[in-house]
């Protein structure tokens, strides 16, 4: 038995984009180009100039590796509630109903005020849960949090301007996020397991846009529009953005959700920091606002991920 196969990656497949004249507002529109250009091709852009410091990522990761090393019966303490919050353990997700479960853990959470409250008006934002073993981890967590949507909302000004739009287009009903964070935990994947077993199974991601700061163990895999698997390697000091399927059909196809998996393959422990971003639960996703072609129906985001959660994660079928 065998891993599935995948090319290496060549220099020009996943291009990689400076945002600080973004960020900074010195020349948006050179970035912006590039950001539609990427997002029109394979839809996986590497970024540097993000602004986040190498000490904020070590600090993250650390703390994390903690919350997963840490025994079964205490990250049980924080199993996943109904909210999607907490710790997800091995087997709790599922990306497609003919793949096996994943490999991977998953430890989820949302941006919170200074006394912990979180608006409790939707089935994916409810009370965070966190570790009394590890208090540490919520200040990082939150910390990291709110430097990688920072990050989300620079990215979508450049989208929106990218196709001509309004710099705010995208982030018009944005106050009250639907967005989360996920540390998510690879164990070494043995080959003996087979080909048809993977860390994450191949998916789109559900939302607007996820970005991905990854360690240096590699495992990320993406499909190229000819159907060819390609290795998406870490490179030092840059985050990886994908656009997820909301913004594909928020723009009518102009910006492409492109398949990927992970296969842990190096005999190490993968570790993987995200960011999904998605605005407020009643933003309309209408396409035709871009598009003289609008397809599909325009649907509520908030609608949309309830549709798409309830497929992926078991503990949500379970009535937890």
């Amino acid at each position: 038995m065998s891993y599935s196969t995948a090319k290496p990656i060549s220099a020009d497949q996943i291009p990689v984009v400076d945002i600080t004249p973004l960020r900074d507002g010195t020349n948006p529109y050179s970035v912006a180009y590039q950001l539609q250009e990427a997002s029109s091709a394979l839809g996986f852009i590497y970024i540097k100039g993000h602004g986040i410091p190498r000490s904020i990522f070590e600090r993250t990761r650390d703390v994390a590796y903690r919350f997963f090393r840490s025994s079964e019966d205490l990250k049980k303490t924080v199993s996943v509630s109904s909210k999607h919050r907490g710790w997800i353990g091995h087997g709790g997700a599922k990306m497609d109903d003919d793949l096996k479960p994943d490999l991977k853990e998953s430890f989820l959470w949302a941006i919170e005020d200074g006394s912990g409250h979180i608006p409790d008006d939707h089935a994916l934002r409810g009370k965070n849960l966190w570790p009394d073993f590890l208090p540490e981890l919520r200040s990082h967590a939150l910390d990291y949090f709110v430097r990688a949507h920072n990050v989300a909302h620079v990215l979508m000004r450049g989208f929106a301007l990218g196709l001509g739009l309004e710099e705010e287009f995208f982030l018009k009903t944005a106050d009250k996020p639907l967005s989360r964070g996920s540390f998510v935990y690879y164990p070494d994947q043995p080959a003996g397991m087979g080909a048809d077993q993977f860390g994450v199974g191949p998916h789109t991601d559900f939302g607007v846009l996820t970005i991905l700061a990854q360690d240096d163990v590699g495992g990320l895999e993406v499909e190229t529009a000819n159907g060819e698997w390609i290795k998406a390697p870490p490179i030092e000091g840059t985050l990886i953005v994908n656009v997820a399927d909301l913004l594909h059909r928020w723009t009518g196809g102009a910006y492409k959700s492109t398949p990927h998996r992970v296969i842990n393959s190096s005999g190490r422990e993968r570790l993987s920091l995200v960011l999904a971003f998605d605005p407020n639960p009643e933003t309309l996703i209408d396409s035709s606002q871009i598009t003289d072609k609008p397809d599909p129906e325009p649907i509520t985001c908030g609608d949309y991920l309830n549709w798409r959660f309830d497929r992926a994660f078991s503990y949500r079928k379970g009535g937890n």
